[in-house]
């Protein structure tokens, strides 16, 4: 375990609770910007909450989370979505931004390996560092062969692919490898957006929509993709890796290996819910696993716009409302625990009008 990991696990955490309440401001636009993640569950909730709060307009926008972190920071949208939390320095810059966790995902790895996509190949940090930086370039190279002996891994150049816009995915993938894989701890760390080792065959695509084409399209490509994209993975054809975890197993990203690494660590939450997932303990954990944030000001323009964001927040994060298996299952995220239910509750409750 680096002292990265170390770092991000440390925290403190208390719980508090609050009811969910109507929203009933006419003629409210709430707009969202950012995380392509999140965007599907966005699509699934605007059409739910028409029934809900009928006269609160629910909009969003696939922009990929550092836009959506930057149209927050700039007051540009009510809401901007991302797969990253603040880092302390910007969140102590910007007092006034909640990160208020609305449900639990996480980043698979894929890739398009003719023959080999219906396998489950695995793979480990240290080995997906090593493809990333440019020194592992083959399809057999000994380290793959070694984790999927009798796999006949053809003697092709491995395509990286990763993201060309800012993305939480590219947080989350990052600091898996920045946990995981002592070469690539600080040195090029992890963010929405890193200074990427050069390598010659790698492709950039935006957005999970862009990752999955361009993996459709590219022959030995492999790439990161957010789990909500999962139908398009399966549409495509193409092949999904499991992931080597703390603990030394493989594991694919499913419902019950999400929730397992949730559990792990979700109980260090800190009140103000800005913690990593990812690299979690445990041999059934997946360790890619991320809270799906929205950042929204506590100083909201007036009163009626405040009361139908708060409104709206909680009905998405209520288990019987947004975090519901209807809006969850198809996307493949989990809910929030009752306990980190109740820490957003609680940020949402600072949520007020001018």
């Amino acid at each position: 375990m680096t002292n990265k990991l170390r770092h991000a696990l440390a925290g403190a955490a208390i719980a508090f609770s609050f009811a969910v309440a109507p929203a009933y401001a006419a003629g409210i636009t709430l707009n969202e910007s950012g995380s392509t993640l999140l965007y599907p569950l966005f699509q699934s909730w605007i059409e739910s909450y028409k029934s809900v709060a009928p006269d609160v307009a629910l909009t969003a926008a696939s922009t990929g989370s550092g836009a959506g972190t930057d149209s927050a920071l700039a007051g540009a949208v009510r809401m901007g979505a991302s797969d990253a939390y603040l880092s302390d320095a910007v969140a102590a810059q910007n007092p006034q931004l909640l990160d208020i966790p609305l449900a639990i995902s996480a980043v698979m790895l894929n890739y398009n390996l003719p023959g080999l996509n219906g396998a489950n190949l695995k793979i480990d940090g240290p080995t997906l560092a090593a493809i990333y930086s440019g020194a592992v370039t083959e399809w057999d190279d000994p380290r793959i062969k070694a984790m999927n002996p009798g796999a006949a891994l053809p003697h092709q150049g491995i395509i990286p692919v990763r993201r060309a816009d800012g993305s939480g995915d590219t947080f989350v993938f990052t600091q898996f490898l920045d946990f995981s894989a002592e070469s690539w701890e600080d040195n090029p760390g992890f963010g929405t957006d890193i200074p990427w080792p050069k390598v010659a065959a790698e492709k950039a695509a935006t957005g999970n929509e862009g990752i999955v084409k361009t993996l459709a399209a590219m022959p030995y490509a492999i790439g990161y993709v957010g789990i909500s994209y999962a139908s398009e993975i399966a549409k495509a054809q193409l092949g999904t890796a499991m992931v080597g975890n703390q603990a030394g197993k493989f594991v694919l990203a499913t419902s019950r290996s999400i929730a397992n690494a949730a559990a792990q660590l979700d109980p260090r939450t800190p009140p103000y819910e800005r913690i990593s997932l990812v690299f979690a303990p445990g041999d059934d954990s997946y360790p890619l696993v991320n809270y799906e944030y929205v950042l929204v000001s506590k100083a909201q323009p007036d009163v009626a716009t405040a009361d139908a964001l708060r409104s709206f927040l909680l009905w998405a994060i209520s288990a019987t409302g947004g975090n519901s298996d209807k809006h969850l299952a198809p996307v493949g995220f989990i809910p929030l625990p009752d306990f980190i239910r109740g820490l957003s509750e609680a940020q949402i409750a600072k949520i007020g009008g001018e």
